[in-house]
């Protein structure tokens, strides 16, 4: 009887171990401290897209749209890399999100991307795939958008009202969703704020 109490402890241990382990995304990170759901292909330095300059601080995490519909992350990703040998545009971002979710770190945060000029040197850059002309993000992308944005605001000691759209940069309309549907942008920064919270 003793042992069979002592295996019952045992167990429950474990599973509240488990519980306890099993955290929310936002706080899983590898051993460099990035969050595991980050895929870290970092472009070569180059002058066409990645300047290997450093950023002078981070005011505000600038959200894009890739205006290339069906486009994956990892396209968009080597297309930023392949620059250096087509000199045909000088642009990056530090990130890409793809339409299934999936996130690509393409700059380190502490380095300048080529994204919101003339923010590029006090922003991070976020980029995010779409499906349609529209823009509109897939729940995916929002939902990988949502966590990205609310992990670098926590880094950085910002909130949802530091995240802006390029649009509010450079009067672009991009992310073209967004800039037709502001009070969507409003309900995006609310669910970044709640993230905050509940990490």
């Amino acid at each position: 009887m003793a042992v069979l109490i002592i295996v019952v402890i045992v167990i429950a241990g474990v599973g509240i171990h488990h519980r306890a382990a099993k955290t929310d995304d936002a706080a899983q990170s590898t051993s460099s401290g990035i969050p595991d759901y980050i895929d870290v292909q970092l472009l070569d330095v180059n002058e066409y897209s990645r300047p290997g300059l450093a950023l002078k601080q981070v005011n505000a995490i600038v959200v894009h749209y890739t205006a290339n519909p069906g486009s994956t992350a990892q396209q968009n990703r080597d297309y930023f890399n392949n620059l250096q040998t087509s000199h045909t545009a000088k642009v990056s971002s530090h990130f890409v999100i793809g339409i299934d979710g999936e996130v690509i770190q393409c700059i380190p945060t502490k380095e300048m991307a080529y994204a919101s000029h003339p923010r590029n040197s006090d922003t991070i850059a976020i980029e995010c795939c779409h499906k349609g002309e529209d823009g509109a993000f897939t729940k995916e992308t929002y939902d990988s958008l949502v966590k990205l944005t609310a992990y670098l605001c926590d880094k950085y000691g910002l909130t949802g009202e530091d995240v802006i759209r390029h649009y509010d940069v450079s009067g672009k309309k991009c992310p073209l969703y967004y800039v037709d549907h502001p009070e969507e942008w409003e309900d995006f920064k609310k669910d970044v704020d709640q993230y905050l919270k509940d990490m």
